[in-house]
């Protein structure tokens, strides 16, 4: 099961602040393609990606057991 961590808009967008997924391994890619289908989250694709703590890549591959936050752009005033 891989863990997913919402921050900000996607979090209220989704209405909560995580998910869970099952698979084996996905690339963050094929991940984000997942998550956009089926939350509807288009703005995915300009989110910072980070898999356990560590600031990943579109093909970096996502295993079970991984933790993965999605964080959005953060905007200054």
């Amino acid at each position: 099961m891989i863990h997913i961590l919402l921050f900000a808009d996607l979090q209220e967008k989704v209405g909560k602040d995580q998910l869970e997924l099952e698979e084996e391994s996905i690339s963050v890619k094929e991940l984000k393609k997942k998550i956009k289908n089926e939350y509807g989250l288009l703005q995915l694709d300009q989110v910072m990606t980070a898999i356990n703590e560590e600031y990943a890549m579109e093909n970096d591959i996502v295993k079970s057991g991984d933790t993965v936050a999605f964080i959005p752009p953060v905007s200054g005033g």
